[in-house]
């Protein structure tokens, strides 16, 4: 009696199976596009409501939470929110851009969101005038977090300003990976050997 090794033994994973086409197409190099096109626009839309209230009105909030220097921060959060939305958006410098924008997650789930738990969406009740909720949870920052990680690791895909960047800077500079000695004399990589 013969015995089969593992590999032949194993169950097939949904990978193996022919509904894998997405990822393994030309179509998965834009998934980046939506992640960009919804964390810029959020934070830009977070960054604009703050400013339509007025410079004074967002640090106020701050100031009563206890943070410190509240108009500066408050200034500040809504200048990463705006710029760094449109970088995001854009997907210009995007890893540099993750960074501040993060930070404003941060703090605002530890400062804001963190006694009221996970769920972004706490229905209360529904009353003649629409349904009324409770204060959200961490659920929204750690999606904003979620795809900031993956733009970060994965890249901002095609469109991007990112992409435009380093493709005038491989131009700039000449391939470091020369096969041909001669090429690389001219470059003055490689000297003659005595």
């Amino acid at each position: 009696m013969k015995t089969a090794s593992y590999s032949q033994k194993r169950s097939p994973t949904w990978r193996d199976l022919p509904i894998d086409l997405i990822s393994r197409s030309q179509i998965a190099r834009w998934a980046p596009i939506p992640l960009r096109l919804i964390v810029g626009y959020g934070f830009m839309e977070h960054g604009f409501a703050k400013l339509a209230r007025g410079l004074d009105a967002f640090p106020a909030i701050l100031q009563a939470l206890g943070v410190p220097a509240p108009h500066f921060m408050g200034l500040l959060t809504i200048l990463v929110e705006i710029v760094g939305g449109l970088a995001v958006l854009l997907g210009a410098l995007v890893p540099l851009a993750s960074i501040p924008m993060a930070a404003v997650l941060l703090v605002a789930m530890i400062t804001v969101h963190l006694p009221y738990g996970f769920s972004s969406i706490k229905l209360l009740a529904v009353t003649p005038a629409g349904a009324q909720f409770g204060p959200p949870g961490l659920e929204t920052d750690l999606l904003y977090l979620a795809c900031l990680a993956a733009l970060v690791l994965g890249g901002s895909g095609p469109l991007a300003i990112d992409g435009l960047l380093a493709r005038r800077s491989e131009v700039k500079r000449p391939d470091r990976t020369l096969s041909d000695p001669t090429q690389r004399i001219s470059t003055g990589e490689t000297r003659h050997r005595q």
